[in-house]
C-alpha cells in the first residue's frame, strides 16, 4: 500500500471548494508519457495553477502503474525544482470500469479515482459507487462518480450516444454513494469527433462548424438540487482548427473534428463546475508538432528533436486553457 500524500500529492476536496467558491475550474489533463507529464506540470507551476494529472485505464496500462507512481512522485519535484514551493498535484484515474481497477489504483498512491458506473442500470451504480467510496475514504482518497452516458471515444470508453443526466436522480445519487464529486452529461463528448456534420450549424463569418449547444439547463437544475456540490465535465477538449489545420497540412487526414466552444467551458467554470478533463487537445498539440517536425526536417530520427517541440506546444495549449478558460491561474494556496 503507497500512501499518496507519501508521494507529496493532494486529493481534490480542498481545491475543488476553493474553485466553486471562485467561480473557475481545475484542468484535468490526460497523459500517457513523459512529455505530456512534463508541459502539464511546467504549465502548471508558471500559471500559478493546481493542476490533476489524469490516468486513464489504458494509458496505465501503457505507462505501467509502477512507472505511473514514481512519475507522480517525479512530477511533484519537478513542481518545487521549477520553484513551486507548495505544488497542489492530483493523480486521478479517469474512467475506472471496476471496484479492483479503483483499489489497484488507491494502493499504487493515487489521491482521487473516478468509479463510472453510468453504463449500469441506476441502483447497480449506486452500488458499484458506493463500495468504491468506501473503500477510498478509509485512505482520505476522493471519488467521482458519474450519472448521464457521453457520446464519442476515448480510450476504452465508446458510446454512440448521450443520454443527460437526470437531476431528478442527482440528490440520491449523491447522499447514497457518499461521492465527493460528480460527472454529469450535458452534451459534451469524448474524442476529437465529438459531432457529425449533420449537428452542426456552420459560422457565416469564420466557416467553421458550430456544434450543438450545451444543455445549461440541465447544469442550472443539477446545481439547484445540490447546491454547492464540485461538478464535473468530461469530453471537454474543443479540437484547436489550428492544430487540426497543421496535422492536415503535413499528410494527416482528420476529417470533420469538432469541439466544444471554449466560451462554453468559461461559462460552465463559472458554476459550480470545477474540474474540466482535457485530453484530445494535447494530443492534437502533440501530433502536428510532430508532423511539421517530421515534414520539414525528414531525416531528422533524434527523439528529443521531435518530441521536444511537440511538448513546447503542449504546454502553450496548457496555458491557454489555464489562463483562458478555466481561469485556475493564480489559485495556489
Amino acid at each position: 500500500m503507497v500512501n499518496y500524500k507519501d508521494l507529496g500529492l493532494v486529493n481534490t476536496k480542498e481545491m475543488f471548494a476553493k474553485a466553486i467558491k471562485g467561480g473557475y475550474a481545475i484542468p484535468a489533463f490526460n497523459f500517457n508519457n513523459m512529455e505530456q507529464m512534463q508541459a502539464i506540470i511546467k504549465a502548471a507551476v508558471e500559471t500559478k495553477s493546481p493542476v490533476i494529472l489524469q490516468v486513464s485505464k489504458g494509458a496505465r496500462q501503457y505507462a505501467n502503474a509502477t512507472l505511473l507512481r514514481y512519475m507522480a512522485q517525479g512530477a511533484v519535484e519537478y513542481a518545487k525544482e521549477l520553484g513551486c514551493a507548495h505544488p497542489e498535484i492530483v493523480l486521478h484515474l479517469d474512467h475506472g470500469d471496476t471496484f479492483e481497477t479503483c483499489k489497484s489504483c488507491i494502493d499504487s498512491g493515487f489521491s482521487s479515482v473516478m468509479i463510472d458506473g453510468s453504463h449500469l442500470p441506476y441502483e447497480e451504480n449506486v452500488a458499484l459507487t458506493k463500495k468504491v467510496v468506501e473503500y477510498a475514504h478509509q485512505f482520505d482518497v476522493t471519488v467521482e462518480g458519474e450519472l448521464g452516458v457521453l457520446a464519442g471515444v476515448e480510450d476504452e470508453v465508446s458510446a454512440e450516444h448521450h443520454t443527460y443526466t437526470d437531476p431528478e436522480e442527482v440528490i440520491d445519487f449523491a447522499t447514497r454513494t457518499g461521492c465527493d464529486s460528480l460527472a454529469i452529461s450535458i452534451g459534451t463528448s469524448h474524442g476529437a469527433y465529438k459531432f457529425t456534420p449533420e449537428q452542426c450549424t456552420v459560422d457565416p463569418v469564420t466557416g467553421h462548424m458550430v456544434p450543438p449547444p450545451l444543455a445549461f439547463e440541465v447544469l442550472d437544475a443539477v446545481m439547484e438540487k445540490l447546491p454547492g456540490f464540485p461538478i464535473v465535465l468530461h469530453g471537454s477538449s474543443s479540437v484547436p482548427q489550428e492544430e487540426v489545420e497543421t496535422i492536415n497540412k503535413y499528410g494527416g487526414a482528420l476529417k470533420a473534428a469538432i469541439g466544444i466552444p471554449e466560451e462554453w467551458l468559461r461559462q460552465a467554470a463559472k458554476s459550480a463546475v470545477c474540474k474540466i478533463n482535457i485530453d484530445s487537445d494535447s494530443r492534437l498539440a502533440m501530433t502536428a508538432a510532430i508532423r511539421k517536425t517530421f515534414a520539414e526536417k525528414p531525416a531528422e530520427f533524434d527523439p528529443r528533436k521531435y518530441l521536444g517541440p511537440a511538448r513546447d506546444n503542449m504546454e502553450k495549449l496548457y496555458k491557454h486553457k489555464i489562463i483562458n478558460v478555466l481561469g485556475s491561474d493564480n489559485k495556489l494556496a
